[in-house]
């Protein structure tokens, strides 16, 4: 790939590219079709007409739900790996279960980001439903804390194209891991230096850069807030998962003190959901702790519906990690 030399990555340096060089970068990641309403400049949702970097955002109508609803695509991952249902089916799918935000993954369509005819139909799919594209869960593009700096420099350019797809589908943030190798100290110093350099990009698309808690030290949530605070930059934050506690060997973080550590920085929350009892409660969360964090801490955007058990079909598990979640938004309104 021929990269823009005003984004080369080195270990000492901080970019801060030109509006034409942020361009011409984005045209050589294939973003060149990025045009009229969709610029990258001031790009524009085609389906409502508003920046992309307001949708997903709080609601200042107090008619409104204090927070909404949205679908995570990993709860169908299974239905999507064998074929039952395709990446352009989930806008219509979320749709019939009554929820109006999407959260895109990635693998469902990774030749796909720099392919703006299937982009575009997919936008069209989602006006079709009444359905808003939220954030794009981007894994498999690399460490962004890799110890080695040529690593970690193709990781942070393979995720420019997320960037740009999600701010073509409107959505308002891409979420990236913080995996990598080295010691806990070294390895945030990189992932923040990572996060800030995506943010740099991002923020010329209206698109913030979210981490998830999502297994080993990133499953730490101080390690994690501590990495938000070091990057420092307003369109780097956290997508706080309820179930992602995972620190390997055996270990888990608590939950609750996990998401309490990363909700001053969330700008989206992950219901992660396994096992129900006959009452319809989470047995492993309780959902209106959780959900008392997440509301204290004056988060106000969406929360997504992200089933993950095997004991439930994935349709019973959606139907009832959306109605434990309505159920507790309306007990703590």
């Amino acid at each position: 790939m021929n990269r823009n030399p005003s984004m080369q990555f080195t270990s000492n340096s901080e970019p801060n590219p030109s509006r034409r060089a942020v361009l011409t970068g984005a045209a050589a990641l294939g973003c060149a079709h990025l045009t009229g309403a969709a610029n990258a400049a001031n790009l524009m949702h085609t389906s409502t007409g508003k920046p992309a970097a307001a949708l997903g955002g709080a609601s200042q109508d107090d008619n409104q739900p204090w927070f909404k609803i949205s679908l995570a695509e990993w709860s169908l991952h299974r239905a999507l790996g064998e074929k039952k249902l395709e990446n352009l089916d989930f806008p219509r799918v979320a749709a019939e279960y009554g929820i109006y935000g999407v959260e895109y993954v990635n693998s469902f369509f990774k030749d796909r980001a720099g392919d703006f005819g299937y982009l575009r139909e997919l936008d069209a799919r989602c006006k079709d439903a009444g359905v808003q594209s939220v954030l794009i869960m981007v894994d498999g593009e690399g460490s962004l804390a890799d110890e080695d700096d040529s690593n970690r420099r193709q990781a942070i350019e393979n995720h420019f194209r997320w960037i740009s797809a999600a701010a073509f589908l409107g959505c308002h943030c891409i979420r990236v891991n913080a995996h990598g190798g080295d010691t806990a100290e070294r390895r945030a110093e990189r992932a923040a230096d990572s996060l800030r350099r995506l943010a740099q990009m991002g923020e010329h698309f209206g698109i913030d850069v979210v981490v998830e808690n999502h297994g080993g030290l990133s499953s730490d949530g101080g390690w994690l807030s501590g990495v938000m605070k070091r990057a420092n930059h307003p369109r780097v934050g956290t997508l706080p998962d309820f179930g992602n506690f995972n620190l390997g060997d055996g270990k888990s973080y608590d939950r609750y003190q996990g998401v309490t550590e990363l909700m001053p920085f969330a700008k989206a929350v992950s219901a992660k959901s396994h096992d129900f009892d006959a009452s319809g409660a989470e047995i492993h969360t309780d959902y209106l702790k959780m959900m008392g964090i997440v509301k204290a801490a004056g988060y106000r955007g969406f929360v997504g519906v992200e089933y993950e058990g095997g004991t439930h079909s994935e349709h019973d598990g959606i139907v009832l990690t959306k109605r434990l979640l309505e159920k507790v938004r309306a007990e703590l309104a």
